[in-house]
């Protein structure tokens, strides 16, 4: 029999947007019959949008996702089959999820992905130029699913929705050659790119020999449309000019990833520019060159707004910034502001601390308010574990990119940044002052962080050792960690969980994110006891 020639969609789909969905999938489709694709395979509920949480359940939502569904199989030719992924309902209504074939005119139901039984590679095999392939919602990656008898599948199509951490390449890779051991199959894999609320899906499809090692792969964090030939034996790429993407370091994926999450939050939700104040520390310059490289330098508004504590190499940093990335920059201080308050309230301490803060929130909303825009929230997750923000001051906004983001990493990400302006020969955007001089919030005069917290190299690892690997207090003392420091830090963190609820939703990068893995009770007298 003569070789297929297989396509991969790895395309950016949005939740509910159904002209937009499937006007992508047309277009890859169209690419690829022009390319001589036999079958086109795209990811896991790339038609709805994914995750779709209660919308699955609206009836007027799913009537919308059969309607799309009809109408893209009516564009699709008979000469070429497609895989995609939507919503299906049940006989009584109940909503799941999908895989469909599209084929002669045709469309049919190959696998459920709820863990229903039908989810089963083997249960209906797709046939395409000779040869049979199974079509799974990736739970055979998981260790669902039936193996099949010897010689019962030539290949496996698999449909992904698989969101991106730190280290999940290598974790699926690793799933893949167990699979391969399972079945003994070569594998296609599809997988979402893009963001979708406080999730990024970072593409990673692929295709793999029997032996389960990835032999082609679609570039990270962007669409693209892979062409493979396939004889029966290991895939091999259409294009002989081929050369799989090369490896991101984990910092580096961090910054694609949340730069992807980004751009994608401010598109999707209708924003033509975000909107931020620029302090001249560290936190406000990460996010503000992460801003100018997801929606351009043209469409970030950066804000100093200055006080009587403020220094003037902040000043000049942020300075420095704006003018290496270009974007829109404006100063406006607070001064009279805090007098004016001053004169009414006479606050001292920490309240005319947190004042200057929420009056600088309240200038960012007033000009999101007249201008539009975004606002984003600077907060990183060392600060936002330990509650070291002002709630309605630097918390205020409508996007967090940091917010999964350890202070430690913050200073690695803007390193790695600078390095790559560098090899492009262009100028560093984050000035070197800024991240090597002491952290500060700069509401007092000589105000560090470190009078607050701990340092944060120590701060960070007992963060990751507490919250991340879940140790107790005794275990954390045993492993180094000074017990005045645990019993500090840990009531710290109990102490916030009403500030955290409360701040803005930022992409996901690691796997113990605050805001999906950390739920404490707000009113709660429990407290780990410390001899």
């Amino acid at each position: 029999m003569s070789a297929l020639r297989v396509a991969i969609g790895q395309v950016d789909s949005t939740v509910g947007d159904f002209t937009g969905n499937a006007d992508r999938i047309r277009a890859v489709v169209t690419d690829s019959v022009a390319g001589g694709a036999d079958l086109v395979l795209f990811p896991h509920m790339v038609l709805t949008g994914y995750p779709l949480g209660d919308l699955a359940g609206s009836t007027a939502f799913q009537a919308a996702a059969e309607s799309a569904l009809t109408s893209v199989a009516r564009d699709v030719p008979d000469d070429v089959v497609v895989v995609l992924g939507t919503l299906g309902t049940d006989d009584e209504g109940r909503p799941f999820p999908k895989a469909v074939v599209i084929q002669d005119g045709e469309i049919t139901t190959h696998t459920r992905g709820d863990g229903a039984p039908e989810d089963d590679a083997t249960g209906q095999t797709l046939t395409v130029g000779g040869f049979r392939f199974g079509v799974s919602t990736g739970t055979e990656l998981t260790g669902a699913g039936s193996s099949p008898q010897d010689g019962a599948l030539d290949a496996l199509l698999v449909l992904y929705a698989s969101p991106f951490e730190v280290g999940h390449q290598a974790a699926r890779d690793r799933l893949r050659r167990a699979c391969a051991g399972k079945f003994g199959v070569p594998m296609f894999a599809a997988n979402l790119v893009g963001g979708q609320d406080d999730l990024i899906f970072d593409g990673d499809s692929c295709v793999t020999g029997r032996d389960g090692a990835v032999v082609l792969r679609c570039p990270a964090f962007r669409e693209d449309v892979l062409f493979v030939d396939f004889d029966g034996s290991t895939p091999r790429a259409a294009d002989p000019a081929y050369v799989e993407p090369p490896q991101s370091d984990p910092v580096g994926e961090i910054y694609e990833a949340i730069t992807l999450g980004l751009r994608d939050y401010v598109r999707k939700n209708g924003f033509d520019k975000v909107i931020l104040g620029l302090s001249g520390g560290i936190d406000s310059a990460l996010v503000a060159t992460m801003a100018c490289d997801a929606i351009g330098a043209a469409n970030v508004i950066a804000v100093s707004m200055p006080s009587a504590y403020s220094t003037q190499h902040s000043r000049d940093d942020a300075a420095a910034l704006a003018k290496a990335t270009g974007l829109d920059y404006r100063v406006q201080p607070i001064n009279t502001l805090v007098d004016a308050v001053q004169q009414e309230l006479a606050l001292s301490g920490v309240a005319e601390e947190n004042l200057q803060a929420r009056l600088r929130g309240l200038i960012l909303m007033a000009i999101s308010n007249s201008e539009g825009g975004l606002v984003l929230a600077p907060g990183n997750k060392s600060e936002l574990a330990v509650g070291y923000s002002t709630i309605y001051g630097d918390a205020v906004g409508g996007f967090a990119p940091i917010c999964d983001v350890l202070k430690t990493m913050v200073w690695q990400l803007a390193t790695w940044r600078n390095t790559q302006a560098r090899h492009r020969g262009e100028p560093e955007p984050i000035p070197q002052h800024t991240i090597t001089k002491p952290a500060s919030a700069e509401l007092r005069p000589g105000q560090q962080d470190s009078d607050t917290l701990p340092r944060y190299d120590e701060l960070d690892a007992l963060l990751h050792a507490y919250l991340g690997e879940r140790r107790s207090a005794a275990e954390l003392i045993a492993a180094g960690f000074a017990p005045q420091t645990v019993q500090r830090v840990m009531r710290m963190v109990a102490g916030a969980e009403w500030k955290r609820r409360q701040y803005p939703l930022g992409p996901r990068v690691t796997s113990w994110a605050l805001d999906r893995d950390l739920h404490l009770p707000v009113t709660s007298a429990w407290q780990e006891q410390i001899d």
